[in-house]
């Protein structure tokens, strides 16, 4: 029996039914595509979609086309709104003192101001409804714990839930909402950070501290997440309890994903090691490497309006840094494990994990 297939059967596989326990993390605005979803369902692993930017009719579209390409479980993830989000209310006055701090930015690259939206983000109820009807295998969700009413009827209808915490208290809170299994994220992942019970500031804990004491915590199995890239940290995070791992830049990384050229050659660069959190680019803190955007932006940290407003400000200057080649004015997200990717496809770099872990100790 080869080492893969020893140490690949976990409680997360036979939950998921899938191969491998391995999970792909799921990135928003752009960065997920359904062919790299595919591309690791079809190897054996679980593809994720981030769909937290979509309208309802998006979900249920991005939903039958993902099952259009593989017949294997996918997830498909919603953030949960954050309290007062989706109050959210802000005086076209107040949207201008806003867009005068990136201004500079604006005239640099020579693009018009950004108008006040009439909405911020999507209704997250329309969202659900819609992921619920589509039916994709696991609904997987950051930054809270959706409504009872929600995990009943994804229990009823045979989604998996999966939900995500940064600190012990959080998984004990989604292990008691009844939740199929918990995601312990560390402070290490890459993008944005989805802690909920408590400041993110108090909720920074290193994923090899927090996935033992998660695990000790809850009685559902647990997916280990952040600064994990390879087949050693799959093996730490099996080692330490943990059913799963879920990568996201190693994912990232791949030819499939949706980041860019210049984010992909950056997470591949020695600028990858240094990695900070900022609120820069969407009002969230995330994790994303420096560049000259962020390092500017910094001095402004107390003072930027929340998520979505923060990235309804900066877009045009992404997708104009995208569109121009320009690294220093993308979001770079990126985890602490960043310099381990490598340049190839999501299924060479799947069975390059498997083939690397190692049976638990």
């Amino acid at each position: 029996m080869s080492v893969g297939r020893v140490s690949t059967r976990t409680h997360i596989t036979e939950l998921l039914g899938i191969d491998h326990p391995i999970v792909q993390g799921p990135f928003g605005g752009g960065y997920s595509t359904v062919r790299l979803a595919a591309a690791v369902s079809n190897g054996g692993g679980l593809g994720s979609y981030g769909a937290h930017v979509l309208a309802p009719s998006g979900i249920a579209a991005t939903v039958a086309e993902i099952k259009a390409r593989t017949a294997r479980p996918f997830a498909v993830n919603l953030w949960i709104p954050q309290p007062g989000e989706r109050e959210l209310t802000m005086t076209e006055s107040e949207f201008a003192t806003h867009l005068g701090r990136i201004r500079p930015y604006l005239d640099r690259l020579g693009l018009p101001d950004p108008q006040f939206p009439a909405s911020f983000g999507q209704d997250f109820e329309q969202q659900v409804d819609a992921l619920l009807e589509a039916r994709p295998p696991v609904f997987s969700f950051v930054m809270g714990i959706p409504p009872g009413n929600v995990l009943a009827e994804a229990r009823r209808r045979g989604i998996v839930t999966l939900g995500t915490a940064t600190t012990v208290d959080e998984a004990v809170a989604l292990d008691e909402a009844g939740v199929d299994a918990v995601v312990a994220s560390g402070a290490d992942a890459g993008g944005h950070r989805g802690a909920f019970l408590r400041p993110m500031e108090e909720s920074l804990v290193g994923t090899f501290s927090l996935v033992p004491q998660v695990v000790d915590a809850v009685s559902v199995p647990v997916v280990a997440a952040g600064g994990i890239a390879d087949g050693r940290g799959i093996t730490a995070a099996l080692a330490l309890g943990a059913d799963a791992v879920q990568i996201g830049t190693g994912f990232l990384a791949t030819d499939e994903s949706g980041a860019s050229p210049d984010h992909k050659r950056a997470l591949h660069s020695p600028q990858a090691r240094v990695t900070v959190l900022t609120s820069a680019v969407s009002g969230r803190q995330a994790r994303t490497i420096a560049n000259r955007f962020v390092r500017d932006m910094a001095r402004h940290e107390g003072d930027l309006p929340p998520y979505p407003v923060q990235g309804a400000l900066t877009e045009p200057i992404r997708r104009a840094a995208v569109e121009r080649g320009l690294p220093d004015y993308l979001n770079l997200w990126a985890g602490q494990a960043a310099p381990l990717t490598r340049p190839r496809t999501a299924q060479e770099y799947l069975a390059t994990l498997v083939e690397e872990i190692r049976p638990r100790v």
